[in-house]
């Protein structure tokens, strides 16, 4: 069959060789790669001289392969006499030498690539012929610090090479024009196109029901149940791959779905983050030539792998946002014209709620914005830092530089200063300590590193990705198998079995921050937990989420899922109230724990995180009291051994935005986010080092150090940049203080319904058992007082 190009990269093609920078817009699997690789690569090919002209910026090593492939091949097909390589963490030193003699043509690479590549002697010869800089899957990077990284290096790269094109490729998010803006700067080039591809994706959305709906649901507890549906969803397609949020979940669905059938042996396998590079390369190389029929895996086979034999995805409990699961949908059926297939297995019966939203939000293309990144000081030293190490860094043309990037453009005269300033002396509060004092100014005004000790410290701290400490998994036998988390290896001792990579190990020792393991035939072998991986309903979904709500209080259930729910509303009905969308339900119980105080705004767990925080404080100085927090994605719950006296308590004031951040920052809460947000800020600012290869700090090392230099901060330099951008990133990321404004002036003009049940009901008993799970029970303790509590439910 001939192929035919779509309209949307025809336009990309004209533009591109009309001289212009733009951003490509166009669903998963409609050629996006080709709309700009096929033209730079026939631009590149013409142009003089040889070195780097094309560099091309993938999120994800997984997806350097995959571009690497559609290259040659198109190199191939069309003669060109051209070179293609790639450059991320997994390249050799051999051929990162090869390559800094010989430099390819088109470079592939990774945002922390190429600020290692800024950081050595020279690098301004090295990309003085840049032609072009194209940005994949912009979508991904945008609302991270490594769309920073990418926003700096195209600065430099503007600075060194005026005529240099960017261009950006991007699924469709809710700001696309910010994200033009971001990836383009403040002053965008004279020609510059946003192209979008009329291309509708069909997707396919089936939902996998419980035969019987538990009217008092609890996270995590329903998904196995729906295992033996999903077997069959294996043997019915060619290749299925099996989304898990988590790392953990990841190990445990495999594990469960060879128990559940044995035959699968060999032919599933399991793909996260933490896996050694060769385990991962095994599994995609399988996956792209359907030698196997499922894959487990987590948002490390997100983006834009063309895994072709893919017929259908399985997404194991909700993913939170509408966007994620559209990409992740986006896998199967990843040709033109194609339909992509995914079903959805609910975790507990509350998310067969949030099923019934995303069919809405992807039908009508509600897709979330990803909202960038502003003033990451810590970045931006790191940045400087780096440019100081190579070939010094002038902080006149650098400044120039910088303001024009969106991140930076509102930073001031006085802030620029304070960096420089943190730069030579460290800050006003370390400036009698040398070891913060990094950088010499030569007598041309040039910022420049002189210590070598300082430089090397400097080139391997670089990057803004920080996960909790990592151990190396590696077998007796020295061969390596992966990474896991500092915490969880400490909590074990020699002799005990834990699953990783689809296999039980048991740790024989561990020993210069090495586990050091061998194969068990133990089958209570422990699930490796992680730190974090508990996401939040995004803005949109929870928008969906309140409305599919408030239609039971219509009568309104027109799709499956809510109709299967219908039991559980009638309880809640009966036991409490179901709200419409003028009310915010209050329910106000005593047991013996104590009072428990709950609120519903449907809001997402991180908003109730901040409200639940804002509450607790607020009413503890209405009434001294120790208040303890739960919440979900629905409400939270506040717990007391005093009475609340809630007819005192609850007026609209105590939910005025009056004095927000200040009652926030107040909160006990801010103050613990704050010390683990900054340990992450003092990392990439490079206040702390995590250490030498093999010789990498302990994290509680770490993160002593931070709070360390937090304290020191908070009682002796509270203007401290860094200081203060981690009550910003707090603020805005983690309590998400934008939607928890909205959410305080929607439920101040709603009327409040208090009901006084006379136990939890089933909007309560999932909240409370999410309390009860962070109180450190065994999973046994914890299993047993949840029976107990739904047969005393039931009495």
């Amino acid at each position: 069959m001939k192929w035919k190009p779509f309209p949307f990269q025809t336009q990309t093609w004209q533009a591109y060789a009309d001289g212009y920078s733009g951003l490509v817009n166009a669903p998963t699997g409609s050629g996006k790669t080709y709309s700009l690789l096929l033209p730079a690569m026939l631009q590149a090919s013409q142009s003089k001289g040889s070195g780097i002209k094309v560099i091309w910026i993938s999120p994800i090593r997984a997806l350097t392969k995959e571009i690497e492939g559609s290259c040659q091949r198109a190199i191939e097909a069309l003669g060109l006499d051209i070179t293609v390589e790639i450059r991320s963490g997994d390249t050799s030193q051999s051929q990162r030498k090869k390559q800094k003699d010989k430099p390819p043509t088109i470079l592939i690479t990774t945002p922390e690539s190429l600020h290692v590549l800024m950081a050595a002697k020279g690098y301004t010869k090295y990309f003085k012929r840049l032609e072009c800089i194209v940005v994949d899957e912009w979508h991904e990077l945008i609302g991270s610090k490594r769309g920073v990284q990418t926003e700096l290096f195209i600065s430099r790269m503007k600075g060194l090479c005026p005529l240099v094109k960017v261009w950006g490729i991007s699924a469709t998010i809710g700001n696309m024009e910010e994200a033009v803006d971001v990836l383009l700067g403040i002053e965008k080039p004279e020609q510059w196109v946003f192209v979008k591809a009329d291309i509708k994706k069909e997707i396919i959305v089936e939902t996998l029901m419980p035969e019987e709906i538990e009217k008092f649901p609890w996270a995590g507890h329903l998904g196995i149940r729906l295992l033996q549906q999903v077997v069959p969803i294996i043997y019915k397609h060619k290749t299925t791959l099996i989304f898990t949020n988590t790392r953990a979940q990841c190990e445990i669905w495999y594990q469960k779905l060879l128990d559940e059938d044995p035959e699968l042996s060999g032919l599933i396998a399991v793909h996260h983050g933490s896996l050694s590079r060769e385990v991962r390369d095994w599994v995609e190389d399988a996956l792209y030539h359907g030698n196997i029929r499922a894959v487990v895996c987590t948002s490390s086979l997100d983006l834009g792998v063309d895994f072709r034999p893919v017929e259908a995805i399985v997404q194991i409990g909700s993913p939170k946002g509408v966007a994620r699961f559209v990409q992740r949908a986006g896998r199967s059926g990843h040709k033109p014209g194609q339909t992509s297939k995914i079903y959805f297995v609910p975790t507990h019966s509350l998310e067969l709620v949030e099923a019934a939203g995303l069919k809405h939000a992807v039908a009508v293309s509600n897709l979330e914005s990803r909202i960038p990144y502003i003033r990451s000081f810590d970045v931006l030293i790191q940045y400087l830092m780096t440019l100081a190490v190579s070939d010094g860094m002038d902080p006149t043309q650098i400044h120039e530089e910088v303001m024009n990037t969106y991140c930076f453009n509102s930073m001031s005269r006085q802030e620029w200063y304070e960096l420089l300033e943190f730069l030579v002396h460290g800050s006003k509060s370390l400036q009698a300590y040398e070891e913060y004092q990094k950088i010499e100014i030569d007598k041309d005004g040039i910022y420049r590193v002189t210590n070598r000790r300082v430089a090397m410290r400097h080139r391997m701290s670089i990057g803004t990705i920080i996960s909790e400490g990592m151990i190396k998994i590696k077998f007796v036998s020295g061969k390596y198998v992966g990474s896991i988390e500092e915490y969880f290896i400490s909590q074990l001792t020699p002799g005990d079995a834990f699953w990783f990579a689809g296999q039980p190990l048991e740790l024989v020792r561990f020993k210069d921050m090495i586990a050091q393991v061998k194969k068990s035939k133990k089958k209570n072998a422990r699930i490796p937990s992680y730190m974090g991986g508990r996401m939040s309903l995004s803005s949109e979904m929870s928008a969906e989420l309140r409305d599919k709500i408030y239609d039971i209080t219509y009568g309104i259930a027109d799709d499956p899922e809510m109709q299967k729910l219908l039991p559980l509303f009638e309880t809640q009905a009966e036991r409490s109230h179901i709200p419409t969308k003028d009310e915010l339900l209050i329910e106000y119980f005593e047991s013996k724990d104590g009072f428990h105080l709950l609120l519903y705004p449907f809001e997402g767990r991180n908003v109730h995180e901040g409200l639940g925080a804002l509450l607790a404080n607020r009413i503890s100085r209405l009434k001294p009291m120790t208040i303890n927090i739960g919440m979900n994605d629905y409400g939270l719950e506040l717990l007391s051994d005093k009475d609340f006296d809630i007819e005192t308590i609850l007026t609209p004031e105590l939910f005025s935005t009056d004095h927000l951040v200040g009652d926030i920052q107040a909160s006990i809460n801010a103050v613990e986010m704050c010390k683990r947000r900054f340990r992450d800020i003092a990392r990439i600012s490079g206040l702390i080092f995590g250490g030498y290869p093999g010789k990498i700090k302990k994290q509680r090392h770490l993160q002593s150090s931070a709070q360390l230099l937090f304290g020191v901060f908070k009682d002796y330099d509270p203007d401290n940049i860094l200081y203060k951008q981690t009550y910003e990133e707090v603020l805005a990321f983690q309590l998400e203080e934008g939607r928890l404004r909205v959410a305080l002036d929607r439920i101040r003009e709603q009327t409040f319904v208090v009901v006084r049940p006379s136990q939890a009901t089933p909007f309560a008993f999932p909240i409370i058992v999410d309390r009860l799970s962070r109180e450190r029970l065994s999973t046994e303790t914890l299993e047993d007082r949840i029976e107990k509590m739904k047969v005393a439910l039931f009495k």
